[in-house]
């Protein structure tokens, strides 16, 4: 009988804590308050002036694209060792120049609200 009591109470006061964890979210949900609006941002179109230079962007990404293919391929007088170095150090690279590509983009977007 004890036993059964204890577990009563327990079971309970986990689902008193759950009920409360639930609340408190839903509280501080956004969509909870009546003011939340989604914001976007469009980039299929640019607006005018924009074109330019989303082609410039888009010309510099596929550049990169290209190059980051030519350069992960085996060279004839590699080791495998060698190989998967210059592989690491070419994904890092990359992903440095499309970072680089990105913030140019955003660069202009920001530039062109102010």
């Amino acid at each position: 009988m004890r036993n059964m009591v204890k577990k009563t109470i327990i079971y309970s006061l986990v689902g008193i804590m759950q009920l409360g964890f639930g609340l408190t979210v839903t509280e501080a949900s956004p969509l909870h308050t009546g003011n939340w609006q989604p914001q976007t941002i469009r980039m299929d179109r640019p607006h005018d002036g924009d074109s330019d230079r989303q082609r410039e962007h888009d010309r510099r990404e596929r550049e990169e694209n290209e190059r980051h293919e030519r350069e992960m391929k085996r060279r004839p007088h590699e080791s495998d060792r060698e190989w998967h170095e210059r592989q690491e150090r070419e994904k890092q690279r990359h992903d440095q120049a499309l970072h680089e590509i990105a913030a140019f983009l955003i660069g202009v977007v920001v530039g062109q609200s102010n």
